[in-house]
């Protein structure tokens, strides 16, 4: 008859084998890794959230800046681009402003 392995073993292996990188007790200890695991999940979780807050907050930046070299401020540029009804979002617009400034100076004196 075959030897039955341990199932928690098996678990165990694999906490330990998640925890790895983490220091002391949290990569040796299975109670410490279990609960070192669960708070960086949430972590991870809530940082997921907040990259893309920032990175909304980053293209606004570029976009302010880009649109005050033109002379308009950006509320008025949103409000144009809503008005003239280009439907383009803050990320494709943030990244015309950098990488093709001739185009962005098109769509901002369409918005005007």
């Amino acid at each position: 008859m075959a030897r039955v392995k341990s199932t928690s073993a098996r678990r165990h292996r694999k906490f330990l084998a998640r925890a790895k990188g983490f220091k002391q007790a949290r990569r040796v200890r299975i109670q410490a890794a279990k609960e070192a695991l669960l708070h960086a999940g949430q972590y991870a979780y809530h940082g997921r959230k907040l990259r893309k807050r920032d990175l909304r907050s980053l293209w606004i930046i570029r976009l302010n800046s880009a649109v005050r070299e033109e002379g308009l401020s950006y509320s008025k540029f949103v409000a144009g681009l809503k008005k003239a009804e280009i439907e383009l979002d803050r990320k494709i617009l943030a990244d015309i402003a950098v990488n093709d400034p001739n185009t962005f100076k098109k769509i901002v004196e369409i918005v005007k």
